[in-house]
């Protein structure tokens, strides 16, 4: 196969959890770039109906749906209505993020929160639409860490900004999620489900200009990412160009954790 086919997706059912957010939106664009039949999905459908829009301009058709990752029968349903209209799933890219918690301090009652969605939603969700691609043919599970769940805050890109100290809870289930795919890859193993991570560095969102300095002045490529910067990764790993890739973390990060 030619190297460029192999990262083709035409014909491929792919779901993003989160969609509409600003890595999100990379990964949707990039999966229907590719060729794929995407999925976003989200508590909020006008946010994936204003995505969807603005993809359309381009040539781009994106599918949205809606779900509550907090809430186990609002899982079965999205996948229900996954099967019912396209009758397979072939990538899942588990990217859906709660952030509750604001700083170190944050109250016992929003880590609750947190961990109801990024912890118990995060496993809930993997099984459902794991189960759903084994029906199938299998496929590609593409579950999104962060820099954050590999190393402890550095705390000096915080000075002289009133950013605060970063919130424990984030730490804590992206870390888990990184082992969680290990996990997965075994529990998986013999029903062609490839289960990857991806875990991103910094990403541009306007941060205050003295975090930009601080942040940037560590990293190899002098720069924050743009969200972007992380469409060829999930293609690669979706495709068959990444069809002996099983069980990785992939850092992004310019190479400031080099």
């Amino acid at each position: 196969m030619n190297v460029l086919d192999m990262f083709r997706l035409d014909g491929q059912v792919a779901l993003v959890t989160g969609g509409a957010g600003i890595l999100g939106q990379s990964i949707v664009t990039g999966l229907a770039e590719a060729g794929a039949e995407v999925i976003t999905a989200s508590r909020s459908r006008a946010s994936g109906e204003e995505l969807a829009n603005e993809l359309e301009k381009e040539g781009l058709t994106i599918h949205v749906m809606t779900y509550d990752q907090s809430d186990h029968d609002s899982i079965v349903g999205l996948k229900k209505q996954i099967a019912d209209e396209f009758g397979r799933l072939d990538i899942f890219v588990n990217n859906a993020v709660a952030r509750p918690m604001k700083s170190y301090d944050g109250s016992i009652e929003d880590m609750d929160l947190s961990m109801r969605v990024n912890a118990t939603g995060a496993i809930d969700i993997l099984r459902e639409m794991s189960a759903l691609m084994a029906e199938g043919s299998g496929g590609s599970i593409i579950n999104i860490s962060s820099m954050m769940g590999m190393f402890g805050p550095d705390l000096s890109n915080y000075e002289g900004t009133d950013m605060g100290t970063p919130p424990p809870d984030y730490f804590f289930h992206k870390g888990g999620m990184i082992n969680l795919t290990r996990y997965f890859v075994r529990v998986l193993a013999g029903q062609n489900i490839r289960v990857n991570t991806v875990s991103p560095g910094g990403i541009f969102t306007h941060q205050p200009e003295r975090f930009l300095e601080n942040y940037c002045k560590k990293v190899p490529l002098g720069k924050l990412a743009d969200a972007d910067d992380f469409k060829g990764v999930i293609v690669l790993l979706a495709s068959d160009a990444g069809a002996y890739i099983n069980g990785e973390n992939i850092l992004v990060d310019g190479g400031l954790w080099s």
